[in-house]
């Protein structure tokens, strides 16, 4: 009798062990394909969203910069009051989506930029976060160099 309940909770055990260990496998892939590497929704609780643009997963210690979209600085790298709110509400939604994503895809461009992130595109649900920014006003294209967005009064640029 009590060696069949030892069975049983030696089987349930291993269950849950599986079930977790399954939910926080991730999909690693050669970025050199140019496919995304996978991070689960259990994973994202992890990551830090830095700003609108860039971001840190604290389980690998990988820091990410988006390719394609340029958002306003935050805090004392902000040159005028209007850019550092604009750069809050981009970090803030930027948090929302990646927190609030069923599924989170990595595709590393196989660069890094000068201060050793890694230059990646990020999709949420399937979708481009950059270009989910930018259409809410709160990024733009990146052209390979930053831009202002403010203006000599310190209203932002159109």
């Amino acid at each position: 009798m009590a060696g069949a309940m030892l069975n049983r909770l030696i089987a349930a055990g291993a269950l849950v062990f599986a079930l977790a260990f399954g939910a926080l496998a991730l999909t690693f892939v050669d970025p050199a394909q140019g496919e995304p590497s996978r991070p689960p929704a259990t994973e994202r609780a992890n990551w830090r969203v830095i700003d609108g643009d860039t971001f840190e997963d604290f389980d690998t210690g990988d820091r990410y910069r988006l390719e394609n979209i340029d958002t306003p600085e935050t805090g004392g790298r902000a040159r005028c009051t209007a850019e550092r709110q604009l750069g809050d509400r981009a970090t803030r939604q930027a948090r929302a989506l990646i927190t609030s994503a069923n599924s989170l895809d990595v595709r590393r461009t196989g660069r890094v930029d000068r201060y050793d992130r890694i230059i990646a595109f990020i999709e949420v649900d399937g979708r481009d976060l950059g270009e989910l920014l930018i259409a809410e006003g709160l990024a733009r294209p990146w052209r390979g160099r930053r831009e202002p967005w403010c203006d000599a009064n310190g209203a932002l640029l159109p």
